[in-house]
This record gives C-alpha cells, sequence and structure tokens, in this order.
C-alpha cells in the first residue's frame, strides 16, 4: 500500500507534488486517516472541492495540505555558492527528500488572510524551512512557550489540540526518530535558543545536516512500510 522508495516528483508532470503528485495524496489519506491519542477516528476525505484533504466531525472542520519537510535548498538563491560545490550530496538529499517519509499534513486554509504554518515556517528566517526548528516551535507550542512560529500556530490551536499533546503530535506522525528519550527535539546542527539565524557555515556543516535529514526520512520511511506493507 505504501511504496518507501517512490519519488514523489515522477507523477506531478514537473510541478510541485505537494499539489500535484496523486499518489503522494493517496499515501497522506492512507497514513492519517487513523485513530487519534484520544481515541477518535480521523477520516480524511478528497470530496470537498477546495480542499487538498478533508475532515469534518464533532471534532471540527480541517482543511489540510501537504508539505515537505526537508530541504536540499538546491534551488534557494542565498545558498547557491554552498551547494555548487557538493552538487551530488545536494542531489542525494534531494531524492531522499521525494519519498513519502519527508512529507506531512498542515493546515493549509489561510486564517485572517494570516500565513499558514507551512508559509510561515518558509520565510521565517529564524526557521529557514529547517523541519527540526519547525517542529522545536511545535514543542514549545504544546508548553506554553514563546517561539519565532507562535503567533501562526496559536492559530491553528484546534488542529494541535487533536494530539492533546507533544508526544500524542509526535507518536501521530511517525515522527520518533527526530525526538530523543527525554522528549527533546535531536537538532541537525547545534542549536542556541532561536538566539541567532540558522546558516552553514560551510560544507562541513551542511554534509553533517544531510546525515540528520537522510536518518530521520530513513528511519520515518521504515516505520511507515513495517506499517503499511
Amino acid at each position: 500500500m505504501i511504496d518507501v522508495t517512490f519519488k514523489t516528483y515522477s507523477d506531478s508532470r514537473g510541478k510541485d507534488p505537494d499539489a500535484h503528485s496523486k499518489t503522494l495524496k493517496s499515501y497522506h489519506k492512507i497514513l492519517w486517516s487513523k485513530s487519534l491519542p484520544n481515541g477518535k477516528h480521523f477520516h480524511l476525505s478528497e470530496e470537498h472541492p477546495k480542499s487538498y484533504l478533508y475532515h469534518q466531525s464533532e471534532l471540527g472542520t480541517f482543511y489540510l495540505g501537504s508539505d515537505a519537510i526537508t530541504h536540499s535548498y538546491r534551488n534557494q538563491h542565498r545558498k547557491q555558492d554552498l551547494v555548487r560545490q557538493i552538487p551530488d550530496e545536494v542531489d542525494a538529499l534531494f531524492e531522499i527528500g521525494s519519498t513519502i517519509g519527508a512529507y506531512l499534513l498542515f493546515p493549509n486554509k489561510q486564517i485572517n488572510r494570516q500565513p499558514t504554518i507551512n508559509q510561515a515556517r518558509g520565510i521565517n528566517a529564524y526557521i529557514d524551512d529547517r523541519f527540526d526548528l519547525t517542529l522545536e516551535c511545535i514543542r514549545r507550542h504544546y508548553l506554553g512557550i514563546s517561539s519565532p512560529l507562535s503567533k501562526t500556530l496559536t492559530r491553528y490551536q484546534s488542529f494541535f489540540d487533536l494530539f492533546v499533546d507533544f508526544q500524542g503530535y509526535v507518536d501521530f506522525f511517525l515522527l520518533n526518530d527526530l525526538i530523543d528519550a527525554q522528549h527533546h527535539v535531536k537538532f541537525y546542527l547545534p542549536f542556541d535558543g532561536f538566539n541567532s539565524i540558522p546558516t552553514f557555515n560551510g560544507i562541513e556543516d551542511y554534509l553533517i545536516y544531510k546525515e540528520g535529514v537522510t536518518a530521520f526520512v530513513e528511519g520515518r520511511n521504515e516505520k511507515m512500510r513495517a506499517l503499511y506493507l
């Protein structure tokens, strides 16, 4: 049912897989239509004409979209001086980032015309589209601690309430390989508490980042494979 080697760009006709890969959408529907931590079933539907995936029940109404949670940065303008030096490494990260283990669902309907979670984490310089930093913001949100994404995550409180707490969120979306035994995020690179803008200080940093991302995606893919052979 889930082919963890499938590359999402292979059926998106050169467009963004998040919006145009039918296989990716079907995988999301299979993976995340399941019981929530509170025991309620979270059924996802493709029937709503203005939604990627949709849920409506006594739990609420949720419009959800796919989001790639890895980034090779091979097309990000400000990192071209770096990525051009190691094209094979960058391409390898792009490839593993094109498998289902590198994708997640987030609410994708704007509230009060403000950025969605996906949009905010992409434009916020303190996140730079890194999922380890996004996940730290979500961890802090559950604890009531501020972060660069606090305002955005609070707008989608009803979505995060579905999972009860941070561990419930992590378990539901199979994110466990990015969490340590103390329920803290395992950062790809040294973390300074959002006191500075994240960057790569050369090739070595990128390779460390790539190793961490790859291990996370491969571990998540294995969990999916085991659950949905």
